[in-house]
Formats: C-alpha cells, sequence, structure tokens
C-alpha cells in the first residue's frame, strides 16, 4: 500500500459518547449558558472567577471515572498506529480523550482543558485541579495570572499554519462529529479539496452543513461508523 498522506478533522460529537456534553447541540453547553459570560478575553478581564469556575467544572466533570475513550478514539489510534504513511490528528475537542487513547500526531486547534496558561510568563502547565485567583503558576510561581488553555472567541485557535500544510498535501481527509458550522474547520475540508488530489469523507451522527463538499459520507453513532471506516481503510484504502 502506498504511503499517503491522512488528516482527520474530529468534532464534539466524537466525545459525546464518553459522556461529555456537547457545544451546539440543542440543549448542549451554549444553550445553558452565555458564550459572552465565560469564553472570551472580555468575560475573563471582568469576572475572571465566574469563569474559572465553568471550567472547573468541566474540567472536574472530564476526570470523572465514567468518561473513558470510546471505540472511536480507539479506532483512530489504531489507524495512526498502523497507517504506512503520515496522519494528521487535529481535534476541536478541549478534552484528553485522544491522548488517553494513544493517539500522539495530534493538534488540539481549540486548546486543552487540562492545561493552564500565565498571562504573566508565557508557560503552558498541566493543570488537574480547580483554578482560582490564588493559583500559582507553576513556572513563574506569580498568582491570579493563570488562565484555561482554551482558545476563546475571538482568539486564533492553535497551529494553523501546520494544518493548512497539512490539507494542502492530503490524499484523505475525514470529518469526523463535527457541525460543520464553526469557522476555520468548517473549511478545512475545502482546503483539501483544493489541493487536486484528497478524497474527502465525512463520518457524523446526521449531514453536516458542508455535506455537499464531502465525496463520500457515512452516518450514524462515531462508535460504530469510525471503528468501520477505519477498519475499511487498513484494509483496502479508498
Amino acid at each position: 500500500m502506498e504511503e499517503r498522506r491522512i488528516v482527520i478533522l474530529t468534532g464534539a460529537g466524537i466525545s459525546k459518547e464518553s459522556g461529555l456534553e456537547t457545544f451546539r447541540d440543542p440543549d448542549g453547553i451554549w444553550a445553558q449558558v452565555r458564550i459572552e459570560d465565560v469564553a472570551t478575553p472580555e468575560a475573563f478581564a471582568r469576572n475572571p472567577e465566574r469563569v474559572h469556575a465553568f471550567y472547573n467544572h468541566r474540567r472536574a466533570g472530564l476526570q470523572a471515572d465514567a468518561v473513558l475513550p470510546n471505540a472511536a478514539h480507539d479506532a483512530l489510534a489504531r489507524l495512526e498506529r498502523d497507517w504506512p504513511g503520515e496522519m494528521l490528528l487535529v481535534t476541536q475537542n478541549i478534552d484528553d480523550l485522544h491522548e488517553r487513547a494513544g493517539s500522539k500526531a495530534l493538534i488540539h486547534m481549540h486548546g486543552e482543558l487540562l492545561k493552564a496558561r500565565c498571562l504573566a510568563c508565557g508557560a503552558v502547565s498541566p493543570w488537574h485541579e480547580p483554578m482560582t485567583l490564588a493559583s500559582l503558576c507553576p513556572a513563574c510561581g506569580t498568582a491570579g495570572t493563570l488562565r484555561v488553555n482554551v482558545v476563546w472567541f475571538g482568539e486564533m485557535p492553535m497551529e494553523m499554519e501546520r494544518i493548512y500544510d497539512a490539507l494542502g498535501v492530503c490524499d484523505l481527509f475525514v470529518s469526523i462529529g463535527t457541525s460543520g458550522n464553526v469557522y476555520p474547520a468548517s473549511g478545512f475540508v475545502a482546503e483539501a479539496r483544493n489541493n487536486g488530489r484528497a478524497h474527502t469523507v465525512e463520518l457524523n451522527l446526521e449531514p453536516s452543513e458542508g455535506h455537499s463538499l464531502f465525496d463520500e459520507a457515512h452516518y450514524g453513532p462515531a462508535t460504530e461508523v469510525v471503528p468501520a471506516f477505519v477498519e475499511r481503510i487498513l484494509k483496502d484504502g479508498w
């Protein structure tokens, strides 16, 4: 099998089956909390205690005993391990379920819930405990300067140059569990198509907003469609 390049994008739909809340479902997080209150730099400047409390709750939920990688996470880790060519996994999710499943070639374009960033020294550190204004930066020891290392509305997603470079040369682009209405990730399928050779695939519970841009689509729970697709790719390619 020739060594072709794969780029995979994952969204909240892949982690929902592990028990995590999604953001944009009718009963999701943004239906319960105003984005302007907890997920912007302005919100943090105005009321850091509230923002900390919001992410402390989510951080605790992510670390609950019942929240584990599911069959879809495991299948993508297997694909990375067994695929003879290059593979890059780009996730919009801020959880660590891909890592726990064994994925290594991974970009968290929206940041990571279990990391803290210091506004004083810029250091990014692992962080699993509640965060408060009294928390000290592990790198510089300053208090009151930590924020969760996630991308808020109005901020630039992470490692975009590396992502676009990979999309520009990939042979297969797969979008998994994402609504297709959040830019810039919603534009990745068009970027892949524009390279002139990428085959594009959507694996989702239902058609996304950009479903017409995909060459191939399979709909159903991620824990069913992702393992089946990975099995096919490893056996027969595309």
